[in-house]
C-alpha cells in the first residue's frame, strides 16, 4: 500500500470534516523536524465564543494566523486571532464593542507520539483534553484552543470607559451622562415627623374653624 493509498484509508476514519474552516491539513507540512508553513484564514466565528457580557458574535469575521512547525512528537500551532467583540458595559448596560487580539500555541501530537505519551495501559479515548490535542491522520481541530484563547482574553468586566459612573439606584438615569444627577434624600424619621405635623395644621384648621363658629353663634 503506497502513501496515498495509506493517507485515503487514514481520513475515512477520521472523525474531523476537513470542510469545517476550523480544521486544518498538515499534509504538505510533512514530519521532517524544522519543516513550517504560515496558514491566513478568514472565517465565521463559532457560537458561544464569549461569555455572558461579552463575546464575538456568531458568524462575524474572525482572522486566523497560523504557523505551523513540524516538531519530534507532532505539530506545533502558533498562532494569533483577531476578532471583534460585542456585549453590554456592566455599569451602565451601554453597548461596547471592541476589538480583541490574542496569541495562542498547541502541540498536536502525532497518533503514535500520543500513544507513546500515555501508554496501552493508561490510555484513555473519553478524555476531551486529549482528543483535542491529538492529529487525527493530517487533521487537527483548532476549535478548542481558539475558544480557550479567546475566553481567556475577554474583559471579566467590560466597561463602555474607565470612569463610568453607573446608573443611579433610584431612578437608573446613566450618571455618566449627569454627573450632577441626584435626588434629595429624607430621613424617614422625619419624614414621619412632618407627617404627624401636617395632621397637627388640619387639626388646628377644624379646632379654630370649630371655635370661630361657637362665637358667631354666641353673638346672636
Amino acid at each position: 500500500m503506497d502513501h496515498d493509498e495509506r493517507r485515503r484509508e487514514q481520513e475515512t476514519l477520521n472523525r474531523l470534516d476537513h470542510r469545517n474552516p476550523l480544521v486544518f491539513d498538515t499534509h504538505e507540512l510533512g514530519r521532517r523536524p524544522g519543516s513550517m508553513r504560515k496558514v491566513s484564514r478568514s472565517l465565521p466565528a463559532p457560537t458561544g465564543l464569549g461569555i455572558e457580557v461579552i463575546g464575538v458574535p456568531e458568524g462575524s469575521a474572525v482572522e486566523l494566523d497560523l504557523r505551523l512547525e513540524s516538531v519530534v512528537e507532532g505539530v506545533l500551532v502558533t498562532g494569533t486571532v483577531e476578532a471583534e467583540l460585542k456585549g453590554e458595559c456592566v455599569r451602565c448596560l451601554e453597548p461596547i464593542e471592541q476589538e480583541l487580539e490574542a496569541d495562542f500555541q498547541e502541540l498536536y501530537y502525532y497518533p503514535e507520539a500520543d500513544m507513546d505519551r500515555f501508554g496501552p495501559s493508561t490510555k484513555n479515548d473519553d478524555d476531551e483534553d486529549d482528543e483535542a490535542s491529538r492529529l487525527e491522520g493530517d487533521l487537527f481541530d483548532l476549535e478548542p484552543v481558539l475558544r480557550d484563547a479567546v475566553v481567556l482574553a475577554l474583559p471579566l468586566q467590560p466597561v463602555c470607559q474607565e470612569d463610568c459612573l453607573g446608573l443611579c439606584s433610584e431612578c437608573g438615569a446613566r450618571l455618566t451622562d449627569d454627573p450632577d444627577h441626584h435626588h434629595d434624600a429624607v430621613d424617614p424619621r422625619w419624614a414621619a415627623l412632618q407627617g404627624l405635623s401636617a395632621l397637627g395644621s388640619e387639626a388646628g384648621s377644624e379646632d379654630s374653624g370649630t371655635r370661630e363658629g361657637a362665637a358667631e353663634n354666641q353673638e346672636k
